[in-house]
């Protein structure tokens, strides 16, 4: 990547849905390029995805973080169950005691009981410990677009 890319990584982190004009003029490229270089970005999977973040209003009611040690050979091969929660928001492998880090946003406490039962009920599952979110103080910048390190 160069700094024409990380110029329009930058402006796409700042608002992902403007125009590809206006990026164009604020990098100085031209439209054709700077539409190029992105198509180019997303086949390379710098650019992941493009997504929208609710305001307060429109969250789940309920968020919690789950951990997850399982006796699976890989923590691949539990991942075609969670996703089957549409509730879980991410899922991630961690180092330490914990296997797995899951992020999940329900509309209700008896939902999210519901999603951890089922989890933990799975035969691959040995411990699974429940950390609710009380407050949530900011995201990231990037939450408007998705970017692998290069």
């Amino acid at each position: 990547m160069d700094k024409f890319d990380q110029q329009i990584l930058q402006q796409l982190r700042q608002n992902a849905r403007q125009s590809v004009s206006d990026i164009a003029a604020a990098v100085h490229l031209s439209r054709s390029a700077v539409t190029e270089r992105i198509r180019k970005l997303e086949q390379q999977k710098v650019i992941l995805g493009y997504q929208v973040v609710l305001g307060a209003a429109t969250e789940a009611k309920v968020r919690a973080y789950f951990e997850l040690q399982h006796k699976a050979a890989r923590c691949q091969e539990l991942i075609p169950f969670l996703r089957s929660f549409s509730e879980l928001k991410s899922c991630h492998g961690i180092s330490g005691e914990v296997d797995l880090m899951l992020f999940v946003e329900a509309d209700s406490m008896e939902r999210l009981h519901q999603i951890r039962e089922q989890i933990d009920a799975h035969p691959d599952i040995v411990r699974i410990r429940t950390h609710m979110v009380m407050s949530q103080w900011f995201t990231p910048q990037t939450d408007e677009i998705s970017i692998v390190p290069a």
